[in-house]
């Protein structure tokens, strides 16, 4: 059984960066990290601020439940299994590799947006993203041949309970791949009726 690709950003969803300075969302704890891809961002590296990560310890067992295959797609690439995934009590995840963070793409996708689709290689997938717009659903739309859901995230908030509702409703929606209506073992989310 293949379950559905759900690619995951830190900065946004899991980390509501945008969110009062002064306030710290509920739910939410504070963490003081400094990744390498954070510190080598600084002109004097051995002076960096530690970088301030605010997350939800309940979001990973919420992620877990979700009957997706879950996939980091984040700046952080590999070092959010090291920062970010044992605070949410995740296993070590794949990640989206990047070609170039950051990039100016000449159709203004956001620059993740072109890996997103080359790395899920024709799978169904859902990201969560900050930075998600009409310009990337548009274009994974034309170049992906399998379903997607590209789902903003408000990064003042992170992610809510109704998000957690829109990822499960979604691979709900589904095809089943593994019974094409003809009965026997359903895919989660299978609404195909087992034939006589």
């Amino acid at each position: 059984m293949t379950l559905p690709l759900l690619l995951i950003d830190i900065d946004g969803p899991l980390n509501p960066y945008a969110a009062k300075l002064t306030r710290r969302p509920d739910g939410y704890t504070t963490h003081r990290m400094r990744p390498d891809s954070w510190v080598s961002r600084h002109v004097n590296p051995r002076h960096a601020k530690p970088l301030r990560v605010w997350l939800n310890h309940q979001h990973g067992a919420l992620l877990q439940a979700l009957p997706y295959e879950l996939a980091w797609c984040t700046t952080w690439q590999a070092e959010a299994n090291e920062w970010i995934a044992p605070h949410l009590g995740l296993p070590e995840l794949p990640f989206v590799p990047f070609e170039e963070l950051w990039a100016t793409r000449p159709d203004d996708t956001y620059f993740k947006t072109w890996d997103v689709v080359r790395w899920a290689q024709g799978r169904p997938f859902a990201w969560i993203d900050d930075e998600i717009g009409e310009k990337d659903r548009e274009y994974v739309a034309g170049v992906h041949d399998a379903s997607a859901l590209l789902h903003h995230v408000d990064p003042r908030v992170g992610l809510t309970a109704e998000d957690f509702q829109v990822l499960a409703d979604w691979a709900a929606s589904l095809p089943c791949v593994v019974c094409d209506g003809t009965g026997g073992d359903h895919q989660i989310g299978c609404n195909n009726e087992a034939q006589p």
